[in-house]
């Protein structure tokens, strides 16, 4: 393990040079963080869980996101779940999560992710002091951190998370940065993503959909691939999307029809309690969340069980 570490941190900082070769176009399953029954990290079910995944035509994985309830893991818990995925796959990218809520915790944890073999890192926007997150505040924060981080940055906007919209022009100063290379967007605010696309247009900046339900909208205004968290249960037709969008095929839009409904289940509908119910379903390990997310109630689980059928999946 040491040695596949210290290749890819090698490997990494040599990427800082040529981050616009990081090309993001393909799907990033954000992959959930498996939780024994005592809620302690279990990386044996990760490890199973990749035998699977690996096996997917994902570009990437995305580890430590939304779903992977990063806000509830310490540093060392967050670097072993980058050094297992890394360890299962040496092949594929891994976008690290790696936002915290001050510019010196973030760079810390960066720095971390990145010799554990992250690909690049996933900022979020800082968020708990909302009144003090001006715009200028977010440039500041995120300058400094890619000029800190030996790996590529993604800025990452998740406002029904952080209850902030990055401003655009804020993103559009930032993506001259030489080591920022693209932004998920997850809010489905497709205009926002078309402002975006032709703001950056020439900066070599690539937009990711935050989601599996807005994905031929977004590719339409400029997005190049998607962070999705149906592609954990989904994976081949997550990325036939993909692929059908990419490639101008008709049938493209009855699949993105096809996937809106369970994509919304596994993430607003029922978040990730829902996410791992399903996972479980299909043969992978969800297990519980950590407290205080809780468990799916059995009314929840009928409800959620009858729209992965109208998908083929049957959930017990």
């Amino acid at each position: 393990m040491m040695r596949i570490t210290r290749i890819h941190t090698a490997i990494s900082l040599c990427t800082r040079a040529m981050s616009s070769r990081v090309s993001l176009s393909g799907v990033f399953p954000p992959i959930p963080t498996p939780f024994d029954s005592s809620e302690e990290l279990d990386l044996t079910k990760l490890r199973g869980n990749m035998s699977i995944w690996k096996g997917k035509p994902y570009l990437g994985y995305t580890v430590l996101g939304s779903n992977g309830e990063f806000q509830y893991l310490s540093l060392a818990e967050k670097c072993k779940m980058v050094e297992t995925v890394r360890e299962e796959d040496t092949a594929k990218i891994i976008i690290g999560g790696a936002g915290a809520e001050s510019t010196k915790l973030t760079i810390e944890c960066v720095k971390e992710i990145a010799k554990a073999g992250a690909t690049t890192g996933l900022i979020y926007t800082p968020c708990f002091y909302k009144g003090s997150m001006s715009g200028a505040a977010f440039k500041e924060h995120f300058t400094r951190v890619a000029d800190a981080s030996p790996i590529p940055i993604i800025l990452y906007n998740v406002p029904g998370n952080t209850g902030l919209d990055m401003p655009v022009p804020v993103i559009a100063d930032l993506a001259s940065h030489e080591n920022i290379i693209g932004v998920k967007e997850s809010g489905g605010n497709v205009v926002r993503m078309g402002q975006i696309a032709h703001l950056t247009a020439g900066k070599d900046f690539q937009i990711l959909a935050g989601s599996a339900s807005f994905m031929k909208a977004s590719y339409s205004v400029g997005a190049v691939g998607a962070v999705a968290a149906l592609a954990n249960v989904m994976g081949d037709e997550v990325c036939k999307l993909h692929d059908q969008i990419v490639s101008g095929e008709d049938e493209s839009l009855e699949l993105q029809y096809r996937l809106i409904a369970p994509n919304t289940a596994v993430t607003a509908q029922f978040g990730i309690a829902g996410l791992k119910f399903v996972c479980d379903a299909v043969g992978l390990y969800g297990g519980p969340c950590r407290s205080p997310i809780q468990a799916l109630t059995g009314e929840q689980k009928s409800a959620l069980a009858k729209i992965m059928a109208d998908v083929g999946i049957t959930c017990s």
